[in-house]
């Protein structure tokens, strides 16, 4: 379905149920990675009175290759009894925990590799969830430290359009961060390939329609994830960081209200 489907579909609701529709700009699926490799020593270490908990973790976390900046990772390079192996798919479980939200934007991390080198346990306080908040503390910490970048879906679009749109098209395209790869012509018709942002290309049809009286169509697919540009990297960090503090505020006030 595209967007000229959901627009009339939209006025279809409001004119025929009297449904108020509210149309925005769909979620586009950031992803964050690291871009020098950290290291990370931490102790998770807790005591209440009874069995507490306790576990350490030393390793690297570092940067994937850009052709596998969709995976996660996780080596174990540990020897020795100081780790005991029944623990690390509990180590590999808190890392894998916090890559589900990245500190700039809250995008899925992706990328990156854990190598766990060494630990630490403890005869009576160590087990599993001690070793999965050691992770994530671990994590934390990387965050914290490491130097991060929000990657962006890249699109491969082509579009078709009689010759006469070609400057008009070719324009839109460049206004909307597009990288020209290739055009192509047949008789009084021209073909332009494209590499787009997916976060750019929305409101396209309804603006390729208009700068070429109907005539123009586009076809698009995924193609990459690449490192997104810097006005945009700031931009996706302050709506996050907006977001989180409104969504502080409203808790806070339904704690008063309690």
């Amino acid at each position: 379905m595209g967007e000229l489907h959901l627009e009339i579909y939209a006025q279809r609701m409001e004119r025929e149920y009297n449904t108020p529709i509210i149309l925005g700009k769909p979620k586009v699926s950031f992803r964050e990675t690291l871009l020098m490799p950290v290291e990370f020593d931490y102790l998770h270490k807790r005591q209440s009175g009874g069995a507490g908990q306790y576990g350490k973790v030393i390793g690297v976390l570092e940067p994937l290759p850009p052709q596998k900046n969709l995976d996660v990772e996780f080596v174990d390079l540990t020897s020795g009894t100081n780790v005991p192996k029944p623990f690390v798919p509990a180590i590999e479980k808190g890392f894998r925990q916090s890559c589900e939200k990245g500190p700039l934007t809250g995008s899925k991390v992706s990328g990156i590799k854990m190598r766990l080198l060494d630990g630490q346990h403890h005869i009576v306080d160590s087990n599993e969830i001690s070793f999965i908040l050691a992770a994530m503390g671990a994590m934390n910490d990387c965050y914290q430290l490491g130097r991060w970048q929000v990657l962006e879906p890249i699109m491969t679009v082509e579009v078709t359009a009689p010759l006469e749109f070609q400057g008009q098209v070719t324009a839109q395209m460049q206004r909307r961060c597009g990288v020209v790869c290739g055009t192509d012509s047949l008789g009084d018709w021209f073909s332009l390939f494209v590499e787009v942002p997916l976060n750019d290309m929305f409101g396209y049809s309804s603006e390729l329609r208009s700068a070429t009286q109907g005539k123009g169509e586009f076809t698009m697919e995924y193609c990459r994830y690449s490192p997104c540009l810097p006005n945009t990297q700031d931009r996706l960090m302050k709506e996050y960081q907006d977001a989180l503090e409104a969504e502080n505020s409203d808790a806070g006030k339904k704690k008063k209200k309690n």
